[in-house]
């Protein structure tokens, strides 16, 4: 698909204000070849800039951080010592460590592990607020189409958010949100404002429910293309935030909207049956040694499961050194799969020499070039029947359950098992392991365990660990506190705010 390069006047110098501090130099800066937009059309194509759905650049994701922190990711001491600008960062975020950003001001290291995944987003922020703010006032559309394209910037603003919210907040607790600081609410796109207020994750929700809910209606059953937000993504990024919240019964309500509208999609998204696609002559196959089985991990321009199409690049081994080369998968993730669970063809046990196993039976991800991260079939089916177990209703979950199973796993072994039937919390459990079978290593758990760190099912279990592999068994053991559930905010960002209050 065409990449386009507009973007406004300014959005570097915004980044400049909020890591870097507000200096007279960057305020007089216009980038070499940016344009101004001024009609619908040129705000138009800001929607389509390739900064909203590939949100990382040069080798480095958003969710990188997130799968270093995973609690289903163990690490290989082989690996974990690399030379790179990534390699500190990564082995400090590995290690649930306080202080993963440097104290350089400005910060300059362009990895995914130092403020440039916070960075990317908050470049978003500002163009988005630009297109929200003004394209009312552009030249030529119309103006139920100005109405669309603000829509689909809320929505994707709301998105965001909610990537930062789930990085430096404190996970969503109805008990503490109206006290606990949240990440500052950016509606303006004014470079000159030099300081922001946190305020608190209870506003920090609050708005990005606001702006999905002002922006659902004027959104479209069918995107513009699969990299643009419609009706049915917004319902259940919507869904997916009150799933977040433990408002159960607001989050099935949305996600059930969600599925609607995307039954009358013209191309709506649909499942691999890996039961084909890895057979003898399946799509997937051949298995390369290196790279893993071909499917949309390494294929950006796969769609089909893709409701909204939003990736961002992962970094395991694929024949280039980023900064998670050193994850694996211990034996405790690996006996949640049964034994013919296609999924774990996305695995090896052998090291990138080609020769070399990998120490204890652990194994790596190897075909994952990109982690999906908008709206995608899998990850709604999975929150629709965690909504649908916590409201009782185990018919509809187990229902939910088994289309995506059948699809991923022998026919004989997909059923899922009678002791996951018991009762309501023994199925959220069980959807939580499949969440982890379906997204290990890709940095979707890291969210799911701040979230049910506040859920009642899930108390009294014993803290996460990581373990730093150096042979078969021995590991050194990194243990994860409360506190470290939110990174801290980087140390530039707090020094041009006087007066903001870091994360403890």
């Amino acid at each position: 698909m065409k990449l386009h390069k507009y973007v406004t006047v300014a959005t570097i110098t915004f980044l400049s204000v909020v890591l870097c501090g507000c200096k007279k130099s960057f305020l007089e800066i216009v980038p070499k070849g940016n344009i101004v937009a001024v009609t619908y059309d040129d705000y138009d194509k800001l929607m389509n800039g390739s900064n909203f759905y590939v949100l990382g650049t040069g080798g480095a994701g958003i969710y990188q951080p997130a799968a270093l922190m995973g609690a289903e990711v163990s690490a290989e001491q082989y690996a974990y010592n690399f030379l790179g600008t990534g390699y500190p960062g990564a082995r400090a975020l590995f290690q649930w460590e306080a202080n993963i950003f440097p104290e350089t001001d400005p910060p300059t290291d362009a990895d995914a592990s130092k403020p440039q995944f916070m960075s990317v987003l908050l470049k978003n922020i500002y163009i988005l607020n630009k297109i929200i703010n003004d394209v009312s006032g552009s030249a030529g559309g119309t103006e139920q189409q100005k109405l669309r394209l603000r829509s689909e910037a809320m929505a994707q603003r709301a998105f965001t958010n909610f990537q930062l919210v789930n990085y430096f907040t404190k996970p969503y607790n109805p008990a503490s949100a109206s006290t606990d600081p949240g990440f500052p609410v950016i509606k303006t796109s004014d470079i000159t404002v030099k300081t922001f207020d946190r305020g608190t994750v209870q506003q920090s929700y609050d708005f990005m429910i606001s702006d999905l809910t002002q922006a659902i209606a004027n959104l479209p059953v069918d995107p513009v293309m699969k990299t643009r937000v419609s009706r049915g993504a917004a319902e259940a990024i919507l869904g997916k935030i009150y799933l977040f919240m433990g408002r159960y019964n607001d989050a099935i309500t949305m996600l059930n909207r969600a599925f609607a509208d995307m039954a009358s999609m013209k191309t709506p998204p649909k499942l691999y049956d890996y039961n084909i696609e890895l057979a003898p002559g399946g799509s997937f196959l051949p298995i390369d040694p290196l790279y893993g089985p071909n499917s949309p991990f390494t294929n950006a321009s796969d769609v089909k499961e893709s409701m909204w199409a939003v990736f961002t690049y992962a970094g395991t081994y694929n024949g280039f050194q980023f900064p998670t080369n050193f994850l694996t998968i211990p034996s405790k993730t690996i006996a949640l799969f049964s034994p013919n669970d296609w999924r774990l063809k996305f695995y090896t046990d052998i090291q990138p020499d080609m020769t070399t196993p990998i120490p204890g039976g652990r194994l790596q991800r190897n075909n994952l070039k990109y982690i999906r991260i908008g709206v995608e079939l899998p990850d709604l089916i999975l929150l629709k029947a965690e909504a649908e177990a916590r409201n009782g209703n185990i018919s509809a979950a187990l229902a939910d359950l088994n289309i995506l199973r059948s699809n991923r796993i022998v026919p004989a072994e997909a059923t899922v098992p009678a002791s996951a039937q018991v009762d309501n919390a023994s199925l959220v459990r069980f959807i939580i392991e499949e969440r982890i079978r379906e997204f290990a290593a890709e940095g979707h758990h890291w969210f799911d365990m701040r979230r049910l760190s506040t859920d009642p099912i899930f108390s009294g279990q014993p803290a996460a660990q990581h373990f730093l592999y150096t042979d078969d068994t021995n590991a050194t053991t990194y243990t994860l506190t409360p506190n470290r559930l939110t990174l801290r905010l980087p140390p530039s960002y707090v020094n041009q705010n006087p007066g903001m209050v870091n994360n403890p």
